[in-house]
């Protein structure tokens, strides 16, 4: 199988599972904005001070978008796997 196609089929699973959560939740759009600005800002903000603790995130199009929809866990978890 082609990497790229696991990655698409993965960000799918991925985006499928975020939406079951969102929908499932008493208030869906504040829960949306909520997580989509906490995962926007911790991304920022280990931008502009990681690199001084050695860990540096670029804001790309796979960073916006993955803090975007998974929020701050997906930048904590990629800082970690910068590390592995």
């Amino acid at each position: 199988m082609d990497m790229g196609l696991i990655f698409y089929i993965v960000c799918g699973a991925v985006l499928a599972a975020m939406a079951v959560y969102y929908v499932r939740r008493k208030h869906r759009l504040l829960s949306v904005l909520f997580g989509s600005i906490s995962g926007l800002a911790a991304l920022f903000l280990v931008n502009l001070f990681g690199e001084q603790f050695g860990a540096y995130l670029p804001l790309n199009l796979f960073n916006v978008c993955g803090s975007t929809v998974l929020g701050a866990p997906f930048v904590a978890a990629m800082i970690v796997v910068r590390y592995l």
